[in-house]
């Protein structure tokens, strides 16, 4: 019904905007972020190795086995494969949970508040589950399964905050998926290579898309100027080597790419960035996506 869509939403739209929470949101952001220093772990924990954020597919293995168990506690004598599968749902939870804190610790502040708020409903929904296990350890199914549902809907209400932080607030989303799309087709006139100055982030803009512009003598590294993790301009990032390769870092959250074909080299990023080829005529600089020639 579109009134009871509306009042869901606008609660969540409440929650966006409840800056009662940024004390809270402040203290857990510092444990997070002191626990996972920048680094291999990390990154692994971003998904950077996989390409897309690792928090939503680890989610199906504890909302998948947890909703298994509920349909099984309607059937008899289903009790130890229902226990199996709550057990399975809790050993998956730990990892999912630290790729969740993992992302969290890097978004904006009003995602960060409908995140800490997930978070909170799906632990909960985890502490039911423990106690489900507890009671029908102990004999007692009937108490277990009570413990069960109670603990999926904590998990349902974790997953569509989850959901909202995905569709609605872009949170893990690829904010540079459109460059491809809205860049024309075939050669662009870039600047004359004596307008870029040597050595200096610099954002040009070409048929509307903001690129970064990275020139190193009569060498010119072309990439989308808008960071794919949340949209930080990276023309006002810095310039770093790493392994003797030229890359850029996000002003914003330190995700690292490589100038020379956009791939992510430390995260939150995990979608590499969209690399023109350039070409130089006549001392003006051309541009052009990769294979759209």
């Amino acid at each position: 019904m579109p009134g009871s869509a509306s009042t869901v939403t606008g609660a969540v739209d409440r929650l966006e905007n409840a800056g009662t929470l940024d004390p809270v949101v402040a203290a857990v952001r510092k444990v997070v972020r002191r626990a996972l220093r920048p680094g291999r772990v990390r990154d692994a924990l971003h998904g950077v190795w996989l390409g897309h954020p690792l928090h939503p597919p680890l989610t199906d293995i504890p909302i998948g086995t947890w909703t298994a168990a509920a349909v099984l506690d309607l059937l008899p004598r289903t009790n130890r494969v229902a226990s199996t599968l709550i057990a399975a749902g809790c050993v998956g939870y730990v990892p999912t949970i630290a790729a969740g804190w993992a992302d969290w610790s890097e978004l904006h502040e009003q995602q960060q508040r409908v995140g800490l708020v997930h978070a909170t409903a799906v632990a909960t929904g985890f502490s039911c589950y423990v106690a489900s296990l507890a009671a029908r350890a102990g004999g007692n199914t009937m108490r277990g399964r009570v413990w069960s549902y109670l603990g999926l809907s904590f998990i349902t209400v974790g997953g569509y905050l989850g959901g909202h932080l995905s569709y609605r607030q872009s949170a893990g989303v690829n904010h540079a998926e459109n460059v491809a799309h809205d860049f024309p087709e075939g050669w662009q006139r870039l600047a004359p290579l004596d307008d870029l100055p040597d050595g200096e982030l610099q954002r040009r803009t070409v048929s509307g898309v903001a690129l970064l512009v990275v020139r190193r003598g009569n060498h010119v590294d072309v990439l989308a100027d808008t960071c794919s993790h949340l949209g930080a301009p990276l023309s006002e990032g810095s310039f770093r080597a790493h392994a003797g390769q030229g890359c850029v870092v996000c002003p914003w959250h330190g995700s690292t790419f490589q100038l020379a074909d956009g791939a992510v080299v430390r995260g939150p990023a995990t979608a590499p960035m969209p690399r023109f080829e350039t070409r130089l005529a006549d001392g003006v600089v051309s541009v052009m996506l990769p294979g759209a020639g």
